[in-house]
C-alpha cells in the first residue's frame, strides 16, 4: 500500500491562503478577546451582538484598506505614509460611525450622545486599524526583502554558471591540434583507415563533452568514459608508450561530479608523462569511497618536479588552476585539491570531494518541492485573487505584490 509523503509547506508558500489565514485569524481573536473580556466583567450576552458586528465591519473595512494599500506600496515613502494616515482616518471615523451607531440603536435610553460615543469609539478603532495596517506593511515589507534575497541569490547563481561556462569552455588547444595534425599526417601517408578512425573517435569524444551542460554534474562512470574516449584518440599517436589503469570503486560509480574534470589531469600526464619518456610512462586513475567522501587520484610514472608548482600554468591550456577553481564554485570549502611531486617519483593530483549522488539530490529537492518559480506566480501576501485552478475566478481585490509589476484581479 503506497503511503502519501506530507511535505511542509512554508506559511507564505502560498500567499493568497496565508492573507485569508491571518485576516481570519485576527479579526476571530479581536472578537473571542472583547466577548471574552465582558463576559468576564459581566456583562449580559446581549453586548456580543454589537461586538460582533463590529467585527465584521473591521474584517471589511480591513479588506477595503487592503485594495488601497495595494495601490500605495510601491509608491515614493513620503507619498505612502501621507496617504496611509489619511485613509487610515477616515476607515476610523467610518468604524467609529457604524459602532456608535449600533451601539445607540442596541441602548437608546443611554444619557451619552452619539457624538461622544463617535468620539470614545475612533479611538479604539483607529488603535486596532493602525495595528492592522502596521502589520500588514510590515508583513509585506519582510516578503519584499524575501523576494530581493532569492533575486540576490538568483544573480549570485548565474554569475557561477556563467564563470563555470567560461572555465568548461577553455578546451585545450593543444589537444585539438594534436588530434588534427595527426590525421592530417596519416591522410598525406593515405593510411585512410587509422585516419578515419581518430576522426570517427574524436567526432566521438567532441559529442560526448558536449553534451552535457557546461555547468553540469555527471556521474563518476560517465566522467570515466569520457576518458575512455579520450585516451582511444591519444592510443593511437602514443600506442604502446601511453598505458593508462583506472580503478573506480563501484560504490562511487554513481558520484556527481563537475563534467569534464579529470580529462585536463590525463592531458596534463600526457604531455609532462609520456611525451617526453622515450618508454611512455604510465597513467592510474583510481576513486575510492572513504568517509563518505569521493578521493580521486590521478597519478603517473614520468619524471615529476622539484620545487613549488605553479597551478596556474597553462600546461593543459588552461592549467591545474582552472579545475581548482572550478572545484571552488561547484564545492567551496567541502573539497581538497593536493597535488604531490617528486623528481623521479611521478606527479600525482588528489581531489576529494563530498559523496553525493543524483537520487540523494532528487529526494532532497522532492523535500523542499516548493520551487521559487511556483512561489514568485503566485498571489504576494494580500493578493487576493482565486486559485487558477478553481476558474480564475476572482473573490477579492489584489493587494501589494513584492514584484515590480503588481498582478491586478
Amino acid at each position: 500500500m503506497a503511503v502519501m509523503e506530507i511535505r511542509p509547506q512554508p506559511f507564505f508558500g502560498n500567499k493568497n491562503r496565508a492573507f485569508w489565514n491571518l485576516q481570519s485569524a485576527g479579526w476571530a481573536g479581536a472578537l473571542a478577546l472583547r466577548g471574552i473580556s465582558g463576559i468576564a466583567n459581566g456583562q449580559p450576552l446581549s453586548f456580543l451582538l454589537p461586538i460582533i458586528i463590529s467585527t465584521i465591519t473591521g474584517y471589511s473595512i480591513s479588506l477595503l484598506l487592503s485594495v488601497i494599500y495595494k495601490n500605495l506600496i510601491h509608491q515614493k515613502p513620503i507619498i505612502t505614509w501621507v496617504t496611509t494616515i489619511i485613509v487610515l482616518s477616515v476607515a476610523a471615523a467610518l468604524f467609529a460611525f457604524v459602532d456608535a451607531w449600533v451601539f445607540l440603536i442596541q441602548n437608546p435610553t443611554i444619557e451619552s450622545g452619539f457624538a461622544s460615543l463617535f468620539v470614545g469609539y475612533v479611538f479604539v478603532d483607529f488603535t486596532l486599524l493602525g495595528a492592522w495596517s502596521a502589520l500588514y506593511f510590515a508583513i509585506n515589507f519582510f516578503l519584499r526583502v524575501e523576494e530581493q534575497n532569492d533575486q540576490l541569490l538568483r544573480l549570485e547563481a548565474q554569475a557561477t554558471r556563467a564563470q563555470l561556462t567560461m572555465l568548461r569552455y577553455q578546451l585545450n588547444p593543444h589537444f585539438l591540434f594534436n588530434t588534427l595534425n595527426s590525421i592530417s599526417t596519416l591522410v598525406l601517408l593515405k593510411q585512410t583507415e587509422p585516419a578515419n578512425a581518430m576522426l570517427s573517435r574524436l567526432s566521438s569524444f567532441l559529442r560526448h563533452t558536449l553534451v552535457n551542460e557546461v555547468h553540469s554534474r555527471v556521474t563518476l562512470a560517465q566522467e570515466v568514459e569520457t576518458l575512455h574516449l579520450y585516451l582511444d584518440i591519444e592510443k593511437m599517436r602514443f600506442e604502446e608508450r601511453l598505458r593508462p589503469n583506472f580503478d573506480i570503486d563501484p560504490a562511487v560509480r554513481d558520484a556527481l561530479l563537475p563534467s569534464l574534470l579529470l580529462q585536463p589531469l590525463v592531458e596534463n600526464a600526457i604531455k609532462y608523462a609520456v611525451t617526453p619518456m622515450e618508454e611512455g610512462a604510465d597513467i592510474a586513475v583510481s576513486a575510492r569511497l572513504e568517509n563518505d567522501k569521493v578521493r580521486i587520484i590521478v597519478s603517473d610514472t614520468g619524471p615529476g618536479k622539484n620545487g613549488p608548482i605553479d597551478k596556474n600554468t597553462d600546461s593543459t591550456g588552461v592549467g591545474l588552476g582552472n579545475i581548482q577553481e572550478r572545484l571552488n564554485q561547484a564545492y567551496g570549502e567541502a573539497h581538497q585539491f593536493e597535488i604531490k611531486s617528486s623528481a623521479g617519483g611521478g606527479f600525482s593530483v588528489i581531489i576529494t570531494l563530498p559523496f553525493e549522488t543524483r537520487e540523494q539530490i532528487e529526494k532532497e529537492a522532492a523535500r523542499d518541492n516548493i520551487t521559487s518559480g511556483q512561489i514568485r506566480n503566485e498571489a504576494i501576501f494580500g493578493e487576493h485573487a482565486s486559485d487558477t485552478s478553481h476558474g480564475g475566478l476572482v473573490t477579492a481585490p489584489a493587494v501589494a505584490s513584492s514584484h515590480q509589476k503588481d498582478i491586478n484581479p
